[in-house]
Order: structure tokens, then C-alpha cells, then sequence
């Protein structure tokens, strides 16, 4: 648990149906702070984090409903950690199952096996006044529970989430404790605590909360252990810490049981006992910490290491568990590591000397031989939180130069060096013969080389997204049955982050599948594997559709949804057809209806059609009743029934991508490469032309303009309104005076 972190919270009666029952009855009486402290106690609950060594974290949390359900905040609970409850009496519970999550909001239900526990009442946070009192309780820096009193100040927006504003002392610990009005009722949960002052804080409206008792996405306890965990056959851990993998990246944020904190996460790779190389990349949240590469270990206590610390690179050897054992062969400075920044650590290790690198510079050479061969991996020191990425063992792990002759070709095409024929001082001592001339000179200088940077960045960027482009046709071009689809919806993600590791994705899709290849009732048969696929996704790892942030982005990025377990229609379907396709199961496929994309599936060709709405945790429904939901639309027909094609699918994914890009920044440049990839794949598309073409034309672009419009006269539809071809030619002749 961060130390910046707070709380706010509701919950409610016995049953979840009586948390939402209006009533005409006057509302309750105030009653003072110690009259709160008394009757809420009870509900109240102390969240530990139990790890490897212990305890890893404490928050704070309470209860919603009679049978065991408790409310916090998502942060509070991490991931892959057995996690047990105190109750108010000393009692304690083991978490049997997170019953719901919900990233954006920060908030999370748990459940205990407990019977006629006295949840806590939830008030409406839209009818919050500022200025009004509140009462905050939790279990501050785990001291068991606590109350403090204030004022709910304002409600501002903080990251995209409406939050509530109040003049409260917060400790770490009292996140996900709840924040409640005179009336005894929970109005939020406090969640962040102000960087600069102690004595303010942000909770999350309780109304959010009723959004996640309302849907909830399940996952046992069993299967949230092994959330972000390594995998044993690939890492050994010595020395604690805690260490998790998501979408590539391996991060660990606690020190590790060995002197100065140190704690190691070895390969199970062995390295060869000649020659070899190592090399990861590595960023520090903070760089009086340490963190980096292991190498020629033991599998224990012996080892090298080549880390940045204290922003400097040091190459140590450890030949024993103590400070005694700690010899530290190097520690120079090097302008080649960027503080803060991902950096890239790379060792060369030979009989006779070990070379360390940083961003393909040289920084270190040791005739040191005190160990050689045994395994290589990361090292962490003391309190540091780091990330690591792209480890890898080998025989030569240098970055290639390019070819000579393409190097310079694409140099000269980009001009992108820039001659210094002079020191910095001699150029300093010539410029001080009219310093405010000069500086008026350097000023126009730096602004012209910021323009060219911009303009770098700009075809940088354009560079990798055709590039991009290219794998996603030579994907779509395949047979269809060929078409990996997943694949294609990951290099969407990837065509706005290159940073995307769409490999770390594709092996976290092949584990999901591997946990189901060799169930009994996925073996039975379309329907009996169905039910297995739904209860697999939906019950046992949370899987669901966005409650209260259906339009954000990330819902249309495949590893975001992966990553989250939460998405829209579309995407939820895609991983579910994808999923059924890879197990082998005989049809089931995407259904395009308007509004709400389903998955369809039949038992044999002659079956009957049912459908799974996998945005309500994979809900069947018949076509009758999919119908009677699409009747208000009037837009229903059979047509829509019929099973569509990936490259369909694909096009639909992107059209969504687009419009919420185009309502969340209004910028007609940022819409601009949805529509050149809607055309790559779906050349023929004569509205997506229209539309580019305008917009190049707004933005400047009249070359870019006069080709669409020539293209879109050229392929006029002989059955057209000549009025409209009349139009297209005007513009086009307006564009060539």
C-alpha cells in the first residue's frame, strides 16, 4: 500500500436488494461522533496483505452485507496475495473470494465465509452537501481502529473520477475504511491522501460502490493467487521481496530479507560457463535504491551484480550472505543512464574479463574471475520499487549497427545529425563577446531544432504505425480460419503504444488455454464446453463488462482488457470466440448485433441458435429474448443473426477505437490515423474517403485531399446522384487553384 493512498467507503444492509430500497420514512436523527464510533464499530475491518515474509501491507475496509461481503479499495488488496480480515472483536477471516473489482474506481468486494455480520448502511453521495460534517474510521498504520471527524470541503475531479474533497488527517492504512455522514450512513471511501498536507484527503462516492454490489465478476481465491505470479519453471526467488509479472513487465516494490535489503529473482536459465551475455531493461521509481542484473550465480548468496545506484552504474560481487562478503569492483558515473527512465543494463562475461554496458555504452571492464557460468537474473536493494523488461540470456545480445550504406542513406533522407566543430567553453568564450545577441541567436537556434525534433517524433511515430499496419494486413489477408484475431486486436493496441509486448499477451492467451485443454466438459461437446468456457471466464477470473467506464479507451485495447478483465462487447467476445476457436470448440461465433455485439453459438449445424451476452458475465439468451431487447430500436433482423467475419470484427473494434478518441480530445489530427487504417483494411470504404479527405483538407493537407477525391470520382457508383458527383469534382477543382 502506497503511503500517498487513503480511504472512503459505503456499504449497506442485510441483503443487497435492501441497499437500494427507497423509503418515505424521515431520515435518521444526527448523532454525534462518539454515538457513530460506537454503533459502526462492529462493522468495521483491518485488511492484511499476507506474503512470503509476512505481512506485506494493512488497509481498512467494512461490511456491506450480513453474509460475509466486505468493502474496500482495490488498492488495498494488490494481487496474488492471501489476504485476511480482523474483525472489530480480534476474530479473523481468510478471504475466500474477491467477489468484484473495479480498476478505474479503485474499489473491491471480498468475501469471508461469516454469518450475521451488521453491514453498514449506504447514504447517496449525489445529495452530499460541502460544508457538512463527516466522520472517517479505519485502522491508521494498522493501530487497530480509529475515528476522526471533519468536513466534506468540495467535490472535484481527480483522474477522470468525480471524488469527494474532505479536511481529514489521513494515515497509511486507513484506505478503503469508510467515510460516512451524521446519520450513521457510508457516503465514500477514502482513497487518496493529498501529497503536501496531511490533513486532506479524496474519497470515492459511495455510489460507485452500489454499481459493483449490483455486478459483481468473482474470482475464487485459489485462482487470484495466481494472478501476476512468475512462473516457477522460468524464475527462482531468493531472498523475498515481492516480485510479480503483468503484461511483460516484472515489477517488485519490497526489500528483500538479505543485508541491505537485497533480493534476487534468478532465471532457471543456465548460463554458459565461457562466454555469455545478460541483459534486461530496467527503470527505478527511486535512484538512492538499486535494482538491476544478477549474473554467474550460485542459485543462493554468490553472485555479481551490475545495477545503477545513486545514479551511478556499480558492478559489486557478493561471495556470501553478509556485508563482509560485499566487494564492489566499480561504481563510475555515466551521462549514457537516464534517472527515471527505462535503461537498458547489458554484461558480457568471458574467461578472462566481465563488460558492462548501459545503453549500448561501455561503462565497466574487470579482469575479476571470482565466479564464473551458474545463472543469471535481477537483483534489488532496500526499499526500491523497480521494473524490469526484456530480460535475456545469450551468446551476443549487442544491438547490430545497421549497414553502412542504409544508415547513411536514411540519415541523409532525415537530416538528422548535427555538426559541433567546437568545445562547449570555446564556444561560451565566442559568445560572450555580444551575449545578448548570442542569446538571442541559441533561443532561435534551440526553437528551430525543437520544430525538427517535433517533426522526428512525428514521422517516428507515422513509421511505426504503417509498419504496424503491415502486420495487421498480412493478417487479415490470411484464410479465414487462418486469422488469428487476437493477434490483429493486440497490433490495434500496439499501432497507439509501441511499447505494447504483444508476445508477454499471446503466452498469458496459450496459459488460458492450457488451463482448460484438458477438462472433461470442454471434451463433451459444444454446449457442456460452453458452460465450462462461461464459468471459466465469468466465475473464476472475473471477467466482465465496464460499469462505469464504458468509454474509456482502455476497454477497446485487447491487453487493457486482458490486463483488467474488463472490456466492452466486442472485446469481451473476441477473447471468448478466440478462446473456444483455440480448445476446439465447434460453433460458436461472433454475432454483430446493433448495439451490443454477442456471441452466438449452435449444437451442430441443425441447432438451435443461443446467444451469450458476455458484457453481463456470459448471460444465455435466446433469439427470441435478444429480440424483445432490441425492439425499442426497431433495428433486430435475422440478417444480423448470421455469423460475421474477423476482418468485420476487426473493422467494428476500430470504428469504436475512433469515435471515442475523437470525443475524448476533439482533434481532427487524432482521429486522421483510425481512418488511414479503417482504409487499409477496407479500401472500397467510399464514406471513411469522404470523411479523410475533408479532414485532410481542414488540416492543410490539399495534395493528401486531391487524391482521395480523385479516387472517390474515379470509383463513383454508376447508380449515383450525379448532384453528388458534381460536388466531389467541385471540391477537387477548388483544391487544385
Amino acid at each position: 500500500m502506497k503511503h500517498f493512498l487513503l480511504l472512503l467507503s459505503v456499504c449497506s444492509v442485510c441483503s443487497i436488494g435492501q441497499l437500494f430500497a427507497k423509503t418515505k420514512s424521515p431520515p435518521p436523527k444526527p448523532k454525534t461522533t462518539a454515538d457513530l464510533a460506537e454503533s459502526i464499530a462492529p462493522s468495521l475491518v483491518k485488511i492484511t496483505q499476507i506474503g512470503r515474509e509476512g505481512t506485506d501491507g494493512i488497509g481498512s475496509g467494512f461490511i456491506v452485507s450480513a453474509d460475509g461481503l466486505i468493502a474496500t479499495n482495490l488498492h488495498v488488496i494488490g494481487e496474488a496475495r492471501r489476504l485476511q480480515i480482523e474483525m472489530h472483536d480480534g476474530k479473523t477471516h481468510d478471504v475466500t473470494a474477491i467477489h468484484a473489482t473495479d480498476s478505474h474506481h479503485d474499489l473491491a468486494l471480498l468475501q469471508i465465509e461469516a454469518k450475521a455480520l451488521k453491514p453498514l448502511p449506504l447514504g447517496d453521495s449525489e445529495k452530499v452537501r460541502q460544508g457538512e460534517s463527516v466522520v472517517a474510521m479505519g485502522a491508521p498504520e494498522g493501530l487497530g481502529f480509529s475515528v476522526v471527524q471533519g468536513v466534506l470541503s468540495a467535490t472535484r475531479e481527480i483522474d477522470g473520477n468525480d471524488m469527494l474533497q474532505v479536511a481529514i488527517p489521513i494515515e497509511k492504512g486507513n484506505s478503503g475504511g469508510p467515510l460516512l455522514n451524521t446519520q450513521g450512513q457510508v457516503i465514500g471511501l477514502l482513497t487518496l491522501k493529498h501529497i503536501k498536507t496531511d490533513n486532506l484527503g479524496f474519497a470515492m462516492p459511495v455510489n460507485a460502490l452500489k454499481e459493483l454490489i449490483e455486478k459483481p465478476n468473482p474470482v475464487p481465491m485459489s485462482r487470484w493467487l495466481t494472478i501476476g505470479v512468475l512462473n516457477p519453471k522460468q524464475w527462482k526467488l531468493h531472498l523475498g521481496s515481492q516480485w510479480t509479472q503483468h503484461a511483460g513487465v516484472i515489477h517488485t516494490d519490497l526489500p528483500g530479507s538479505g543485508f541491505g535489503g537485497r533480493a534476487l529473482c534468478l532465471s532457471t536459465q543456465k548460463a554458459p560457463e565461457d562466454t555469455f551475455e545478460a541483459a534486461v531493461t530496467v527503470r527505478l521509481d527511486d535512484e538512492s535504491g538499486a535494482a538491476g542484473l544478477a549474473f554467474c550465480s550460485d542459485g543462493g548468496d554468490r553472485h555479481y551484480g551490475f545495477y545503477p545506484s545513486g545514479g551511478k552504474l556499480r558492478l559489486t560481487r557478493f561471495d556470501g550472505p553478509d556485508v563482509y562478503s560485499w566487494t564492489i569492483l566499480a561504481d563510475v558515473p555515466s551521462d549514457a543512464y537516464k534517472p527515471g527512465e527505462w535503461n537498458t543494463l547489458r554484461v558480457r562475461v568471458e574467461p578472462e574479463k566481465i563488460t558492462c554496458f548501459v545503453n549500448g555504452r561501455q561503462i565497466v571492464e574487470t579482469g575479476d574471475t571470482g565466479m564464473r557460468g551458474g545463472t543469471a537474473g535481477l537483483c534489488k536493494f532496500r526499499t526500491t520499487v523497480a521494473d524490469f523488461r526484456s530480460f535475456h540470456v545469450g551468446a551476443d545480445l549487442a544491438e547490430k549497427p545497421l549497414e553502412p550504406e542504409l544508415a547513411s542513406k536514411f540519415r541523409s533522407e532525415i537530416e538528422s545529425h548535427l555538426a559541433q566543430a567546437s568545445t562547449r567553453e570555446q564556444t561560451l568564450d565566442k559568445l560572450l563577446e555580444n551575449p545578448v545577441a548570442a542569446r538571442r541567436v541559441v533561443m532561435e537556434q534551440r526553437k528551430q531544432l525543437e520544430e525538427e525534433s517535433t517533426k522526428l517524433r512525428e514521422l517516428e511515430r507515422e513509421l511505426h504505425r504503417r509498419a504496424t499496419t503491415k502486420e495487421i494486413l498480412a493478417e487479415l489477408e490470411k484464410p479465414e480460419p487462418e486469422i488469428n484475431l487476437l493477434r490483429c486486436t493486440l497490433l490495434l493496441s500496439r499501432h497507439d503504444n509501441p511499447e505494447i509486448d504483444i508476445a508477454s499477451y499471446m503466452n498469458a492467451f496459450k496459459t488460458m488455454a492450457a488451463d482448460l485443454k484438458d477438462d472433461a466438459e470442454i471434451k463433451k461437446g459444444t454446449i457442456p464446453a460452453v458452460k465450462r468456457l462461461n464459468r471459466y471466464l465469468f466465475e473464476e477470473n472475473g471477467f466482465h463488462g465496464s460499469r462505469g467506464d464504458y468509454e474509456n479507451r482502455s476497454n477497446s485495447y485487447m491487453n487493457e482488457v486482458l490486463d483488467d478483465r474488463e472490456g466492452l462487447p466486442i472485446t469481451l467476445s473476441v477473447l471468448y470466440v478466440e478462446l473456444a476457436s483455440k480448445l476446439g470448440i465447434q460453433g460458436v461465433f461472433g454475432v454483430p448485433l446493433p448495439g451490443k455485439f454477442m456471441v452466438g453459438y449452435r449444437d451442430g449445424p441443425e441447432g438451435e441458435l443461443q446467444l451469450i451476452d458476455v458484457f453481463e458475465n456470459g448471460k444465455e439468451l435466446t433469439v427470441e429474448q435478444a429480440a424483445l431487447q432490441l425492439s425499442d430500436t426497431g433495428e433486430f433482423s435475422e440478417e444480423m443473426l448470421a455469423p460475421t467475419t474477423k476482418r468485420a470484427i476487426f473493422l467494428r473494434m476500430l470504428r469504436n477505437l475512433l469515435s471515442t478518441t475523437f470525443e475524448a480530445s476533439r482533434s481532427l489530427r487524432d482521429s486522421l490515423p483510425y481512418f488511414n487504417l479503417i482504409l487499409a483494411v477496407d479500401p472500397k470504404s467510399q464514406p471513411d474517403r469522404d470523411i479523410r479527405s475533408q479532414l485532410h483538407e481542414r488540416l492543410g493537407d490539399k495534395a493528401a485531399a486531391r487524391s482521395d477525391l480523385q479516387w472517390l470520382i474515379e470509383h463513383f457508383p454508376e447508380d449515383g446522384d450525379p448532384s453528388v458527383l458534381q460536388q466531389l469534382d467541385a471540391r477537387l477543382q477548388s483544391l487544385r487553384r
